[in-house]
């Protein structure tokens, strides 16, 4: 991208005073973007936890209160095909503060939702504005990650986010003991902070343009389909947004409150937990994926998770619930730098990749809005008030998304691996 400064590949000749090889610096612009994630990250904590419990709060049941959060993630699908084209045509600095101040908007109409059905609009309008900052900061930080430390900027990415999720969570749940409706409007205001740390940090930046010289068609999302790699990426994807995006944020907090007759502070605590558990993982699984590859970071990932997911049905005691959070947090944390890392080698540095991202998160997405859908309709009309079962399927996609992922491509080279610091 012309005017960017690119870091500098590490070499022999560039060391540190220990004789050491000096590793490849995280560019600037992904810096901005990895402090404006922690903001983010932080409002969305806030509200996670509460916001079945608020759409209960206008009487209606387990399957309509998970319809809450499928809309936001289903809005996010529709949309990311337009979000991917205004990219193209805008440019990524003024889509992603745009994004950021619908989703800032739509969240505090949230705030005055006077019934079930605004609740369920507003909460869906911000998913548009979700798509939009997501597509971009991923569009560029495809662009600007060298390779060799693509995994470690990955990682660095989630653990902003994660660190967020871990205080907004905790933070969210003592705020509902003043009203269910003051999380939101604390959101909108983190989400009005990012927005201005954008707009300053990265003022007067372009950032639209291409490389110099990089003139290279963008690669198609049939193209990539071909690869083993890409088509491994959208299962695990779809089974990681059904777990972390749409049965932890949905089923967790409800069956916290259901079965372990919890109050909204013990939800929080355990969204709380599973970011804690991602972030631990994270400390190493950026670097791992650098070094000993994609592919055994996203199976263990995969099946760790699953493991959790599929036992938390089963945690009788608070304490037990919260450990198995962890757990399954952990799995998280191995997966995810390793799985986007992998989509970003398939796209590589000298070609664009929009529609190729938008496809990787669109089937997050999809997990996201029928996992909520099928749990509770399981939990309403097939086990009648049991969670075990809903959680047992979670578990087995994960573990049928790694056997996917088995049969496919190791997407960093071995020389790669090798030299990674």
């Amino acid at each position: 991208m012309a005017g960017f400064p690119r870091a500098r590949p590490s070499s022999p000749s560039s060391s540190t005073p220990a004789g050491r090889p000096e590793r490849e610096r995280i560019p600037r612009e992904i810096r901005v973007l990895i402090a404006a994630a922690f903001v983010i990250a932080i409002g969305f904590g806030l509200v996670a936890p509460i916001l079945p419990q608020f759409a209960r709060s206008f009487d209606v049941g387990v399957t309509a209160a998970s319809v809450i959060v499928s809309a936001f993630a289903l809005t996010r699908l529709l949309f990311a095909p337009a979000g991917g084209w205004l990219v193209e045509k805008l440019g990524e600095r003024p889509v992603y503060i745009v994004g950021l101040l619908i989703v800032a908007l739509s969240t505090a109409a949230c705030a005055f939702a006077g019934n079930y059905w605004q609740l369920l609009v507003f909460r869906g309008l911000g998913g548009i504005g979700s798509t939009m900052f997501t597509v971009s900061a991923m569009g560029l930080i495809v662009r600007l990650a060298p390779p060799s430390i693509r995994g470690r900027v990955s990682g660095a990415y989630a653990t902003a986010f994660l660190l967020g999720s871990i205080g907004g969570p905790i933070i969210g749940g003592l705020l509902a003991g003043l009203g269910l409706r003051v999380p939101f409007l604390v959101y909108a205001g983190a989400l009005l902070v990012a927005s201005a740390v954008v707009f300053f940090q990265l003022k007067g930046t372009s950032l639209a343009e291409r490389q110099a010289g990089r003139d290279t068609a963008p690669l198609t999302v049939r193209e990539a389909v071909k690869d083993s790699a890409y088509r491994a990426a959208l299962v695990s994807s779809f089974a990681n947004g059904w777990s972390s995006f749409g049965i932890r944020m949905a089923l967790v907090p409800l069956f916290a409150s259901a079965v372990l007759s919890a109050g909204p502070q013990i939800a929080g605590i355990s969204l709380a937990f599973f970011a804690a558990g991602t972030a631990l993982a994270l400390t190493v699984s950026g670097r791992l994926a650098d070094t000993v590859g994609r592919k055994p970071l996203v199976i263990t990932g995969l099946l760790v998770n699953g493991a959790a997911m599929a036992a938390l049905g089963y945690s009788g005691t608070v304490v037990v619930f919260l450990a198995i959070c962890v757990v399954g947090g952990i799995g998280t944390g191995l997966l995810n730098p390793a799985q986007q890392a992998a989509v970003a080698d398939v796209i590589g540095n000298g070609r664009s990749g929009g529609k190729v991202l938008a496809g990787f998160q669109m089937s997050s997405d999809l997990g996201a809005i029928f996992g909520p859908l099928v749990a509770g309709v399981i939990i309403d009309r097939l086990s009648t008030g049991s969670y075990d079962l809903a959680f047992v399927v979670t578990g087995a996609l994960a573990v049928v998304a790694a056997a996917v992922w088995l049969g496919s491509r190791e997407t960093l080279p071995a020389q790669e691996r090798t030299a990674a610091p």
